[in-house]
């Protein structure tokens, strides 16, 4: 099963029928995919569901339909096990961006980082989540595909807020700060806390 947030309502893809779909079923045909977005976009639905006996399939399909941004984010934990967020659109969120031509994915999870934050001497030490989620540019509805990876670093420079890119704040956060943070954040950024030792 996959999920896909507009606006932190769930589109889920899977290759299990809904028993209690409430009519919000859709096809990967056609447009579907973008009629969905809309009725969530507008909140006419809380969620919608894709269904396709082969699930890599549907995910497949559905990145067949829609553009794809493909980013790289990081969940930074430094030496006192505190994890690095940024403060942007009223919301606490995890540092990442966008892949550049020819770059790969961890090349690109590192630099957007550093940028967005300033924090130096990343080292990534594997591989946690791919989110999901449907944002509008240029007045098209887009699929930003994050894959996401947890770094260390050894870090304890200053922490510097990328501006142009509407970060206001950077902080790391330990166990009690994390919770109230998340309470204030995305759903995809929630996920990657599930397994948070």
């Amino acid at each position: 099963m996959y999920e896909v947030f507009v606006n932190e309502s769930p589109m889920i893809l899977t290759n299990k029928r809904p028993k209690d779909a409430n009519g919000n079923l859709f096809s990967l045909e056609g447009d579907s995919i973008m009629e969905a977005i809309s009725l969530l976009s507008k909140k006419k639905i809380k969620e919608a569901y894709f269904y396709h006996p082969d699930e890599d399939k549907t995910l497949s399909l559905f990145k067949h339909k829609i553009p794809v941004v493909v980013a790289g984010g990081g969940f930074v934990i430094n030496k006192k096990g505190k994890v690095l967020f940024i403060y942007r659109n009223n919301k606490w969120d995890l540092p990442k961006g966008k892949v550049d031509k020819g770059e790969s994915i961890e090349n690109a999870a590192i630099r957007e980082v550093e940028e967005e934050t300033g924090v130096k001497n990343l080292k990534i030490e594997r591989f946690l989540k791919t989110t999901y989620h449907i944002f509008k540019r240029n007045g098209e509805f887009r699929l930003k595909e994050t894959h996401w990876f947890v770094m260390t670093t050894e870090y304890t420079g200053k922490l510097i807020a990328e501006k142009s890119e509407g970060i206001k704040k950077v902080k790391w956060k330990g166990r009690r700060k994390t919770k109230k943070a998340l309470k204030k954040s995305y759903h995809n950024i929630k996920i990657l806390f599930e397994d948070w030792p």
